[in-house]
C-alpha cells in the first residue's frame, strides 16, 4: 500500500529514525557518563595536558542546549573516552598517557569549532583560572 505522503515511488527511510534514536540514546548514555566524572578528571589532569582548555571548551558546548544532538553526542563520547579509566595508552604511563586523549579531545573540537562559541570558550579560560588559584 502507498504511503500518502511520501513521494511517488520512494518509500520512507526508517533506518534514519533508528540511527537518530541510536544517537539520542548514546550521547544520553556517554553525557551521564561525563556529568559523573569529568570535573573530577579535570582537575586531576589540570597541568599536565595541554589540551585542558578545549576539553572544558568542549563540556560547555556539549552541555549547552542550543548544541545540535549530533555535536552534542560526539563531543560527550570524545569526552567519555577521556573520562573513562581504560584507553588505548593507559593514562598511567608516563608522556605517552594522555596522546590518545588528545587526539580524541582535539579532533572533537576541531570537527565542533563553528558550535564551540567564544562563551565556551570564555568560560572554560575563567574555570582554569580559578582552578590554578586553588591549587
Amino acid at each position: 500500500m502507498p504511503c500518502p505522503l511520501a513521494k511517488q515511488g520512494l518509500r520512507p527511510n526508517l533506518s534514519i529514525m533508528t540511527d537518530i534514536t541510536r544517537l539520542a540514546r548514546d550521547e544520553q548514555r556517554n553525557e551521564q557518563r561525563v556529568r559523573d566524572s569529568f570535573w573530577h578528571k579535570a582537575r586531576k589532569t589540570l597541568g599536565r595536558v595541554p589540551f585542558s582548555e578545549d576539553a572544558v571548551a568542549a563540556y560547555y558546548c556539549a552541555t549547552d542546549s542550543a548544541t545540535p544532538l549530533g555535536i552534542r553526542a560526539m563531543l560527550f563520547g570524545a569526552l567519555a573516552y577521556f573520562v573513562l579509566p581504560i584507553d588505548i595508552i593507559p593514562d598511567m604511563i608516563a608522556g605517552l598517557g594522555y596522546t590518545d586523549d588528545a587526539a580524541v579531545i582535539l579532533a572533537a573540537v576541531k570537527a565542533a569549532q563553528m558550535h564551540i562559541t567564544p562563551e565556551h570558550r570564555r568560560l572554560a579560560r575563567a574555570w582554569l583560572v580559578k582552578e590554578r588559584a586553588v591549587s
